[in-house]
């Protein structure tokens, strides 16, 4: 019996062994098309890279700023900031509530914000989180998290972008990325700026995937440490174009899901924003935008005050 265990972790570390090999093999010398089950990108789109190497290095926040792409690229922490207020963007792209979980563990005992403001997108509820976690992967520190993280997504992309992730860190570790990657800039603080365009508005078909209750349940937990440590938190529906917004059916539920969690601000509701003037695309606001929703919201949280 003995001598079959031998040989069954003898074999189990080989085939572990020549798997990540033949990984790193392959992601490094085929094409994208050629390893759809691979998909690893250090740095690139979302600036994800450049934010995590600068968050650990921020503590103490005023304000702490989470969510979907609608947060790094809708909360401009240059509008913000004065003399008083310290804030920080820690969004990522797609990121659902299993995404947050992993961030939050990692970074938020030395953030320790006095403010979370938590961008929520209903379809970041469908989602299955495979596309954010393969980025979160990619981009930061891996640990026991990640692997919680990919296990309980349990999806052969996010199992091997963390094996080649590790494999491929560890023998070339590169931690430097461009400010600007297209027609994005990053900005130090965790926004992402991009180049100045307006939306040709047309239909958007009616989007009907239903919430994913493990990550409703995620997203709960999450609210529940944060008043644990005493931490207030408010909730944002950002702004999306009107076809967007109206494609997504009716929101009474949602709207009212949230309310019952916290503080809860439907920018869709409160503002009227032209899809041409103040968008880039279905559901990314532009400069101008942007601008005119975070300002609102300051008024709202009467952070001017």
């Amino acid at each position: 019996m003995k001598e079959f265990l031998g040989s069954v972790f003898k074999f189990s570390v080989f085939a572990a062994a020549g798997y990540t090999i033949l990984l790193l093999i392959w992601g490094n010398l085929m094409p994208q098309p050629l390893k759809p089950n691979l998909n690893y990108k250090r740095g690139g789109a979302g600036h994800l890279l450049s934010r995590l190497n600068e968050v650990k290095d921020k503590k103490d926040l005023d304000i702490l700023f989470l969510g979907s792409s609608h947060a790094y690229r809708g909360f401009d922490n240059r509008l913000f900031e004065n003399d008083s207020i310290q804030v920080f963007n820690l969004g990522s792209s797609s990121q659902t509530p299993r995404q947050t979980e992993v961030l939050l563990e990692r970074y938020l005992d030395a953030l320790n914000p006095k403010l979370v403001i938590y961008e929520v997108y209903p379809e970041t509820f469908a989602m299955d989180g495979v596309e954010s976690a393969n980025d979160l992967v990619s981009n930061d520190q891996n640990d026991l998290l990640s692997l919680k993280m990919a296990m309980e997504i349990n999806h052969i992309k996010v199992y091997n972008t963390l094996v080649y992730s590790v494999a491929d860190q560890l023998l070339k570790k590169n931690n430097h990325e461009d400010s600007i990657h297209g027609r994005d800039t990053y900005i130090p603080g965790g926004f992402v700026q991009t180049e100045l365009r307006h939306y040709q508005p047309t239909s958007s078909i009616l989007k009907t995937s239903a919430f994913k209750d493990d990550q409703f349940e995620k997203f709960k937990e999450i609210l529940s440490a944060l008043r644990a440590r005493n931490c207030d938190f408010v909730l944002v529906f950002a702004p999306v174009t009107t076809s967007e917004y109206e494609a997504l059916g009716d929101m009474t539920l949602f709207n009212s899901q949230m309310r019952d969690l916290g503080d809860y601000y439907n920018f869709n509701e409160i503002m009227t924003l032209n899809d041409s003037l103040h968008f880039y695309d279905a559901h990314h606001l532009n400069q101008h935008g942007v601008e005119l929703f975070n300002q609102r919201l300051i008024e709202l949280l009467s952070l001017n005050n």
